[in-house]
């Protein structure tokens, strides 16, 4: 007899054969994948399904970080410390470098996650990666809902919808032409409490962040942002002490925290389970700035 305890192990247990399976695929059929990892929930995830896809061996891809200059020095830290505690090689695309060779120019806003485009397609290029594994999830955003697992990005990383393959019983196609590169998307079938469920059941460590901590933060647009060098707060935008977590992590500028009294995983779950909105939805000011925002960056060649 099946129990309700049995559906949801069964569920994360396919979800994980199924990444398991991307990742020696692409392992087999390119010659230098690379894996984006942010230090957030989703590429921390995805790196712990690639170190069991190839255990005893050692993961055989490297890591690329895109530093906004704006992130939060909790997630930099569990960053180097998860690099050092695997012996993993990590690459760095700095948009502060960009900037300051006048590569890139600075927002007015202060907010650099649109900047992030550049310095990705620059290590790519630089490094000749083949295959580069992101996190990204279609229950994430519109954009995302619509990317296939293998998604082909021409020479300077852009997406054209009509050059994606079909993937009929999971078989997937990653040739590509000289230049070209592919982003490849173990987690898209996952969900935010998909991903929680499997950090809880593995007892995975992810940054503090993520659980209920008292923080000093500022309201703006309706978001609970932390103050910081970037530009925040302004004139009016008062400074209070709140219990808040972070459902998603990226620049400090535009990632914001949620009111949260959830302080382990499981009530992190709870939490969710309740929610209405998606992590990028709720927190992210990034998203809002046209309708669109996501999609225009997925074609200039971000994530």
């Amino acid at each position: 007899m099946t129990t309700g305890t049995d559906i949801p192990l069964r569920h994360l247990e396919a979800l994980e054969s199924e990444a398991v399976h991307i990742f020696r695929e692409v392992a087999g059929e390119f010659e230098r994948p690379v894996i984006l990892f942010s230090g957030g929930k989703d590429s921390i995830v995805m790196l712990h399904l690639a170190l069991k896809a190839f255990a005893p061996a050692p993961v055989p891809f490297s890591l690329l970080h895109v530093d906004t200059g704006h992130n939060f020095p909790e997630v930099l830290d569990y960053r180097d410390r998860t690099v050092a505690r695997h012996g993993l090689r990590l690459h760095v695309a700095s948009v502060q470098e960009l900037i300051d060779s006048r590569k890139l120019r600075e927002r007015p806003d202060g907010t650099r996650n649109p900047l992030q485009t550049v310095p990705l397609v620059e290590a790519i290029r630089t490094h000749r990666f083949d295959a580069v594994f992101g996190g990204g999830r279609r229950d994430e955003e519109k954009a995302r809902a619509k990317e296939r697992v293998f998604s082909l990005r021409d020479e300077f990383g852009g997406w054209d919808p009509r050059r994606q393959r079909p993937e009929l019983w999971q078989l997937y196609n990653g040739r590509h032409a000289a230049g070209e590169h592919v982003r490849v998307f173990p987690l898209s079938n996952w969900t935010e409490l998909d991903v929680w469920q499997y950090i809880a059941r593995h007892g995975i460590e992810v940054p503090s962040i993520y659980y209920a901590h008292r923080r000093e933060v500022f309201l703006r647009d309706n978001m609970w942002l932390t103050p910081g060098d970037w530009g925040g707060p302004k004139d009016g935008e008062p400074l209070e002490i709140r219990t808040v977590r972070y459902r998603t992590v990226g620049d400090m500028s535009c990632t914001g925290a949620v009111d949260s009294s959830a302080a382990d995983p499981e009530a992190v779950i709870e939490e969710i389970a309740a929610s209405r909105l998606t992590e990028r939805g709720a927190t992210r000011a990034d998203d809002r700035m046209s309708e669109a925002a996501m999609e225009d960056r997925k074609r200039e060649g971000y994530f």
